[in-house]
């Protein structure tokens, strides 16, 4: 089983604010404790969205699997690992159970269920892909860094700790923007400086591919810009906006006199105008 957890995009504010963004990957039966940390922007790959047969593939060739196969005692933390026969069985029992899942999946899809009921029966052994980005991060390292976490969630905070140790921040001014999956060629390509807004076409492109948590579409086929920019504008011409994919792009605010001059636009950020609140005020 993999989890995995890589920056996309790392910015500092001249007030030494650091706005982190990760792409990360884990076992879907862990999602539900990364959501409780309310100060975390994410999108995340939807059992909706994605093809039902892509997904039975994954969980034939990959289910995820526990990292601990803990013995059962009272209370939340499992100390001591199965061993022996019953480890062996346990973990074939695992995979007997993604197996049977997928038959269902498959069957279902034979019948035309859509993706989006017949996706479900293969939650619990799906990994799920996720964009995450806040400024603070303290409290998830102290809850799930530490040894009492389930192992999964464990390896997933260290994972990250690790990636934001090695990674050097950009500094951005004010009027410059934190872009999650926009390439540096991107940034410096004539079709967007030929724009008069360019700065806005780039925000629009990074909220598609946060939305989709990849430069790449449901189909594994690469979008064009084109492709971005039209799902963007599903994405805020939609009734009720679609708002959450355009939560990842941020530009620092200023500091002045003891307080900050955007304070009501930084969202769950700390020190950061975050692009969904600028949209949202314009609908007001």
């Amino acid at each position: 089983m993999s989890i995995t957890a890589a920056i996309v995009e790392d910015s500092t504010s001249t007030n030494g604010i650091r706005l982190t963004t990760y792409q990360l990957r884990y076992p879907r039966f862990i999602h539900s404790e990364l959501m409780t940390h309310r100060v975390f922007s994410r999108n995340a790959s939807s059992s909706r969205a994605i093809p039902v047969n892509k997904m039975i593939e994954m969980v034939r060739n990959e289910p995820a699997m526990p990292i601990n196969w803990g013995a059962n005692i009272p209370g939340m933390q499992a100390k001591e690992e199965l061993t022996g026969d019953n480890l062996v069985e346990v973990k074939e029992l695992w995979l007997f159970a993604a197996t049977q899942a997928a038959n269902v999946a498959a069957k279902m899809n034979e019948m035309g269920l859509h993706k989006q009921v017949a996706n479900r029966i293969l939650e619990p052994f799906q990994h799920i892909s996720v964009v995450l980005t806040a400024t603070e991060f303290s409290n998830w390292f102290e809850l799930r860094a530490h040894e009492d976490a389930q192992p999964e969630i464990h390896e997933l905070a260290i994972q990250m700790r690790i990636a934001r140790e090695a990674s050097k921040p950009k500094l951005l001014q004010s009027d410059e923007w934190h872009l999650p999956y926009v390439t540096q060629e991107e940034r410096n390509d004539q079709f967007f400086k030929a724009n008069e807004d360019n700065a806005a076409l780039l925000r629009k492109v990074s909220a598609a591919r946060c939305c989709r948590v990849s430069y790449l579409k449901h189909d594994g086929t690469a979008a064009s810009i084109s492709d971005d920019l039209d799902l963007c504008d599903k994405l805020v011409g939609s009734k009720p906006l679609h708002a959450s994919p355009f939560e990842h792009q941020a530009t620092p605010d200023v500091f002045d006199c003891g307080a900050w001059v955007n304070q009501e636009l930084h969202g769950n950020f700390k020190g950061w105008i975050q692009y969904r609140k600028q949209i949202e005020s314009t609908f007001k």
